[in-house]
């Protein structure tokens, strides 16, 4: 960018931190400092905008820095995620510059970031890992507030973390980078003080937890089928780990072993439908409140809630889903049933989850613990009354 370019970013990128201030994603005058010093713009030239085509098709609409100077800034310095990549596997163009497919890494809305990083309560000296490099902007924050020999980074394309470090040189980091699965760790014999993971896991993995000093913190995105969260662990010297879900939700893309794909989803034949019945909770419910959902994947682990768009009407419902192929399904509008497919019990959980969640006074999801045993297995339970869950 020239100077004039440059200098119409400032402002921006100030308006920005002023934003995340007042809204309290940034607490510490730390990190206020280091976003201030970060010009998100340097990590996203360009970016994926998801619209309705007009064929009634959602694509992803793929944006460049040189299209429209001043459209890109504004994106670049708003409080939201940007996709950056796309899954080749899945991605089809449609036109000129619009696909349809799954991201596979994005710039995440600097407000989670604000707040993740005030939960990793870092301290000068630390060791960090970050755990999915992406564009390199949470790194370029991590270098800035604690110097880049502190500094790890990891992500499974190769090609994301060449750039990233073109990128973090432009500013003058060098942090430690590297390509591959970091679910096996970062590679040599590196411990950390703090691990911060920006993509999500069904569980913390082991290497991560044998990585982190006694004492130290992981950060990071556990996925439960249903919702997930963002858990706050502390590690102990036998290598469990205890903390509570964080007040940043979750939903970060999934941590994968490929370079550029996601596997495909093994769901098994649905039963068949059984009956529709009157019930006390209903999809909009489920859609509306983010500790609910989360409380159903502590009930129902195995389950997938998906969407169902019906074929016929065009009626959108919500559905879940268990490996045995029982299924419910409830309709985002209209009636207040549920149809049922395979096992009635599925259906019966989630009544039960939600009048429990109501006579508790609708506790939110940061009244919920995470505890990790030594030997791999978790449970949460709820933090006031200590009814726990196993996962």
């Amino acid at each position: 960018m020239n100077d004039t370019q440059i200098a119409n970013a400032r402002p921006r990128l100030a308006a920005l931190v002023e934003e995340l201030r007042d809204t309290g994603a940034l607490r510490t005058p730390e990190w206020v400092t280091a976003f201030a010093a970060v010009p998100r713009h340097l990590f996203v030239p360009q970016w994926y905008s998801q619209e309705t085509n007009e064929q009634g098709l959602a694509v992803w609409r793929r944006r460049d820095a040189d299209d429209d100077r001043g459209a890109w800034l504004d994106a670049v310095y708003s409080d939201q995620t940007l996709v950056t990549a796309l899954d080749p596997a899945t991605a089809e163009q449609v036109d000129d510059d619009a696909w349809t497919g799954l991201p596979t890494s994005s710039n995440t809305m600097p407000s989670v970031i604000a707040g993740m990083l005030e939960d990793l309560s870092v301290r000068d000296g630390d060791q960090v890992w970050d755990v999915g490099t992406g564009t390199g902007y949470l790194t370029a924050l991590l270098c800035t507030r604690l110097g880049s020999r502190h500094v790890y980074s990891t992500d499974v394309v190769p090609d994301l973390v060449e750039t990233a470090r073109r990128r973090l040189a432009q500013l003058g980091h060098e942090p430690h980078l590297a390509a591959g699965d970091a679910r096996d760790g970062y590679p040599g014999d590196a411990s950390f003080d703090r691990v911060i993971a920006t993509c999500s896991v069904p569980a913390v993995p082991p290497a991560w937890v044998e990585q982190t000093r006694p004492g130290g913190l992981i950060l990071t995105d556990i996925a439960l089928g249903i919702e997930g969260g963002v858990v706050r662990l502390t590690i102990d010297a036998d290598r469990s780990g205890s903390g509570r879900f964080t007040a940043g939700g979750g939903r970060f893309m999934a941590a994968r072993g490929d370079a550029h794909t996601y596997p495909a989803a093994n769901r098994p034949a649905q039963a068949p439908a059984t009956h529709t019945r009157p019930t006390t909770v209903t999809a909009a419910d489920i859609r509306a409140h983010y500790p609910f959902r989360l409380l159903l994947a502590f009930h129902l682990p195995t389950v997938e809630l998906v969407y169902h768009l019906d074929d016929d009407t065009g009626a959108m419902a919500i559905q879940l889903q268990h490996p045995d192929g029982s299924w419910a399904r409830a309709p985002l509008s209209g009636p207040q049933t549920v149809t049922v497919g395979g096992s009635p019990e599925l259906w019966h959980r989630v009544e039960d989850a939600w009048n429990w969640w109501n006579l508790e006074g609708r506790p939110d999801h940061t009244q919920f613990g995470y505890r990790r045993e030594a030997d791999g297995s978790a449970h949460v339970w709820h933090i006031p009354t200590g009814r726990a869950w196993p996962l």
